[in-house]
């Protein structure tokens, strides 16, 4: 009976059994695959999709060692039956988890491709007011300020208008295919990102037309594992103003969130220049079991800006910031929703299916459509709005298997959409100074036409290791695009294009390799093509037969990645060659009216590359580069021979570094100093003018303490007066100027509860 009372004792003893939940310490979202092992008994589990976990211990004096990719780890004492843990993300980790490359989480060093990641981390130091503030801090990248977050990019290309990136929200494009807008991230929901992921070059083989020089990520926030309150207000010394509200909580399997920001400016210190932002996402997180989560989200966008154009070489070297454009303006009114079922089948099989569904329409009175006549006082102009609908599904299967740690992975997309672009003549008034004052809206139609877009795609996806460190990647992807065009208007109209049909497709193709020498080190190779077909808007505005060819792109590319001094430190690099082939590029003539055209032969090659380094506590610095070569191979434009040329607004070096400082003496302090260098290029494709460059420096101050923080940054601390675009036409030159000092200060408080069980 001894025995017997001994054995039932220590089989109770046995049974301790521990619940919890597991979330970033930052955002309080839940982590999903985090690995929680028993440290004396080496018995182990992970977490759910909803971050959860249960593990039997032995006794509740065990340990648990709590270890997740792109976090520090963690011990910490089984001595409650309910444990609430947050992790911390690591500073200076090499390694972290992704979702872009494959469109399901990876390790960064298991992908051939040039992938850079903006952490929460460093979104929350930052605090962008405008994007371009944490994107142009990874290598390869440069993210235009044209204003009012209006933009324009330039990865791997040069700073262009085309279609040549894709812009994602959670994997899905923000808007459809063959409309793009290069200001397609004024319908980003600022308060709702949580990281951001970019892809540099061709992506097509995964996501399709467009991502060419590139794909951007926007990651979106997640519902909290417990209550959490955040809200932030910040105002600029040139009548900027801003607030921001995050509002997010689990109720026992079901997570819900509400976040937004509206943003006003008014009174700058160049004229005509005010804009005001509505943005609101609400989002829900439906767990169905432990194998399968219904997920949701709605986003509507609503933005309004003044257009004051460039300015003329007289107005930008005199520094004087007044505009001759009195009225142009831009309006954006987008709202997306989208519902995704996830399903884990077993250990080696998951799936989701994403459908989706968009609204957009910007209105437009532009500066650029302003054209002179031979009256002085009297010049041409219009108002346009586009339009569209869609309608998608995009569905992915994922199959491991054990030979060779082999994983295969299907999808399928399709995708609706019903658009159209109408525009109005106006007659617009211009005084003796040369400002254009005021305008009269006529009957006349430039354009009105309907497209019925309709794209289809599969892709499939092959990633196996033949031998130890060793994993072989191969896609490809097969899309089919078609434009069936109605117009309204008779031939001899602006755009007097026929009724008809145009239609794309393409394979495009992508194999790659990864090597790990072990210890946070290794290499990567790949060749991919990528292709983007002209826009619905270069195939008929103003066009009486459609012409545009697809551009094609043929990359090879190869990287590697160490660590160093302890793993304080990180560096990656990447080197490219990128052919294209009828690359569509941006012909502004003599009146500066722009046109898109196909050029025969580009040339684009370079080297990407970022080190981070944090040789104390207390310091941390990092260095973002890349060195560019951007060249027509074969290209006539009107007669004029450009073979060999520079491409315009191609600059060679483009570099951000920073170094940031963390007291030890105060808690939740910290400061950094940015400096930003664009060099030289040539503004015109014949190379006959440069814009000799900048060098910009930002410095930035945060304290939080509590559940309080304040900040204070200072843009251009030199007051440089510089141009972020410089382009040249055949009468003048014009120049988008880039902010003044500019001061920042703001305050936010964070609530959370996180003594919930």
């Amino acid at each position: 009976m001894a025995v017997g009372f001994l054995l039932c004792s220590r089989l109770a003893y046995c049974q301790y059994h521990v619940r919890g939940i597991i979330m970033d310490a930052q955002s309080h979202e839940p982590l999903t695959g985090v690995i929680v092992m028993d440290v004396h008994n080496k018995t182990g589990t992970a977490t759910q999709m909803n971050g959860t976990f249960s593990i039997n211990l032995f006794n509740k004096e065990d340990s648990l060692l709590v270890s997740y990719t792109g976090y520090l780890k963690k011990i910490v004492r089984a001595d409650n039956h309910h444990l609430v843990i947050s992790l911390q993300p690591s500073l200076t980790a090499l390694n972290e988890l992704v979702v872009t490359a494959s469109r399901t989480a990876q390790k960064r060093t298991d992908v051939p491709v040039a992938i850079s990641v903006i952490s929460p981390t460093m979104i929350r130091q930052t605090k962008p007011v405008t994007l371009d503030q944490v994107l142009n801090k990874v290598s390869g990248v440069y993210m235009v300020d044209l204003g009012n977050e209006q933009h324009t990019m330039d990865i791997r290309q040069p700073i262009g208008f085309g279609s040549n990136y894709l812009y994602l929200e959670d994997g899905i494009p923000i808007r459809t295919v063959g409309d793009f807008n290069h200001n397609a991230l004024i319908e980003i929901n600022q308060a709702d990102v949580d990281r951001i992921e970019v892809v540099k070059g061709p992506s097509s083989s995964l996501y399709g037309s467009d991502a060419v020089g590139g794909a951007v990520n926007f990651i979106s926030k997640k519902p909290a594992a417990i209550p959490d309150v955040e809200w932030t207000m910040e105002g600029s010394n040139w009548g900027y103003r801003r607030t921001d509200f995050t509002a997010s909580n689990t109720f026992n399997k079901t997570g819900v969130l509400l976040s937004g920001y509206y943003a006003d400016q008014q009174g700058g210190y160049m004229t005509h220049d005010n804009f005001h932002k509505l943005a609101l996402t609400a989002g829900i997180d439906q767990q169905l079991s432990e194998k399968a989560k219904l997920t949701g989200e709605a986003t509507w966008i609503n933005y309004y800006t003044d257009m004051p154009g460039g300015l003329d070489s007289a107005h930008f070297f005199s520094k004087n910031y007044k505009t001759f454009y009195t009225f142009t303006n831009r309006t954006v009114h987008a709202w997306r929703a989208r519902v995704t079922w996830d399903q884990k089948w077993s250990e080696h099989q998951q799936s989701f299916l994403t459908f989706y569904y968009r609204n957009n329409a910007i209105g437009q009175n532009p500066f650029y459509r302003i054209k002179t006549t031979s009256d002085p006082l009297k010049a041409n102009g219009e108002i346009n709005n586009d339009f569209f609908q869609s309608y998608g599904i995009l569905g992915q299967y994922d199959r491991k298997f054990q030979l060779w740690d082999t994983r295969l992975i299907a999808g399928i997309q399709a995708e609706a959409t019903p658009a159209g672009y109408v525009a109005n003549y106006i007659s617009v008034d211009r005084n003796a100074a040369g400002f254009f004052t005021n305008y009269t809206k006529t009957d006349s139609l430039l354009t009105d036409y309907h497209v019925n877009l309709l794209n289809g795609a599969a892709y499939i996806r092959l990633q196996t290791s033949p031998m130890e460190n060793l994993r072989i990647i191969a896609g490809v992807r097969y899309d089919q695009l078609d434009y069936n065009f109605r117009n309204h208007l008779p031939a001899s109209a602006f755009t007097g294009a026929p009724d008809g049909k145009n239609d794309f497709s393409q394979i495009t193709p992508k194999i790659g390799f990864t090597y790990d020498f072990g210890n946070d080190r290794g290499i990567y190779a790949n060749y991919s093509i990528g292709f983007a077909p002209p826009d619905m808007s270069d195939l008929y505005n103003g066009v009486k037969i459609p012409f545009l060819q697809p551009a094609r792109f043929f990359n090879y590319e190869a990287g590697g990645w160490l660590s160093f001094s302890d793993h304080k430190g990180y560096a990656d690099v990447s080197l490219y060659r990128m052919n294209g082939r009828n690359e569509i590029v941006s012909v502004r003539l003599a009146d500066g009216y722009e046109i898109n055209q196909n050029a025969g032969k580009t040339l684009h090659y370079g080297v990407e590359y970022e080190v981070r380094y944090k040789p104390f506590s207390q310091w941390q610095f990092r260095l973002s580069g890349t060195n560019v070569e951007h060249r027509f191979v074969e290209y006539i434009q009107n007669g004029k021979n450009y073979n060999s040329n520079e491409m315009n607004d191609a600059p060679h070096w483009i570099m951000n570094t920073e170094a940031t400082y963390y007291p030890g003496f105060l808690k939740g302090f910290d400061a950094s100093l940015e400096w930003e260098h664009i060099s030289s290029y040539y503004m015109d494709q014949a190379n006959t003018q440069k814009y000799p460059g900048y060098d910009v420096f930002n410095a930035r101050i945060n304290y939080t303490w509590k559940k309080f923080e304040c900040w204070a940054k200072l843009i251009n601390v030199l007051n440089t007066n510089y141009a972020t675009l410089a382009q040249k036409t055949a009468y003048n030159v014009t120049y988008n100027p880039g902010l003044l000092r500019t001061l920042y200060i703001g305050i936010g408080y964070h609530f959370s509860n996180d003594t919930k069980k």
